[in-house]
């Protein structure tokens, strides 16, 4: 399988590259820098908002590895994935987003997330209203056969990799030791299962380390 990676010189870039190169996957990393930090056999240097529909051509899936954590790069979010929507609308191929956590329900009736609650770090704030309203404007995409892909809670940089996870929907998930939290070793091992054989087209869905 022939897939894309986007800002792959991201920390979860780097893991879904990985994974998906010891699974056997042809992988093309897409980055801004000179350094290949992603560990891609093939590298090109190109600024996600530069790439073009040529550029992703052939592919079967691309991942949009895209991440901003200072405050007044928050709306990149919603520009990336808008323009990577842009450039695929009506082909095949499919755009897995490393989405987050804020945006997930917690109530049965989708009216509250996890954002909402009192308890939520006001310094993740920015990033979870962002990476929501990207969710939102996917929503409104149905051109696209996109993948909207949200980790637990507690989304460990260097935690071990389990190899299991749960596969949840639109609701923040726990496992069974109340946790939510999954190492981007699993995630990364999720994001290439859906790719491999995953049909959540045009829908959000969530993991967690089982």
């Amino acid at each position: 399988m022939k897939i894309a990676v986007v800002a792959a010189n991201g920390r979860v870039a780097q893991k879904v590259v990985k994974e998906a190169q010891e699974r056997g996957f042809d992988v093309t990393a897409f980055a801004r820098e000179d350094e290949n930090k992603s560990g891609a056999a093939t590298y090109i240097k190109k600024d996600i908002m530069d790439l073009t529909k040529e550029d992703l051509a052939g592919f079967e899936a691309v991942v949009d590895g895209f991440g901003a954590w200072k405050d007044e790069e928050q709306p990149m979010h919603v520009k990336t994935s808008q323009h990577l929507c842009d450039i695929l609308s009506g082909t095949g191929t499919r755009l897995l987003i490393v989405g987050g956590a804020g945006s997930l329900y917690v109530n049965p009736e989708h009216t509250v997330v996890v954002c909402d609650g009192p308890d939520f770090p006001s310094e993740f704030m920015p990033l979870a209203k962002a990476q929501g309203e990207e969710l939102a404007k996917l929503r409104d995409r149905n051109d696209v056969n996109w993948t909207f892909i949200s980790p637990a809670g507690d989304f460990q940089a260097d935690g071990e990799r389990s190899g299991k996870y749960i596969l949840a929907g639109e609701e923040l998930t726990l496992n069974s030791k109340g946790e939510s939290i999954i190492s981007y070793a699993d995630y990364a091992i999720a994001m290439v299962d859906e790719i491999e054989k995953g049909n959540h087209i045009q829908q959000r869905i969530s993991v967690v380390r089982e």
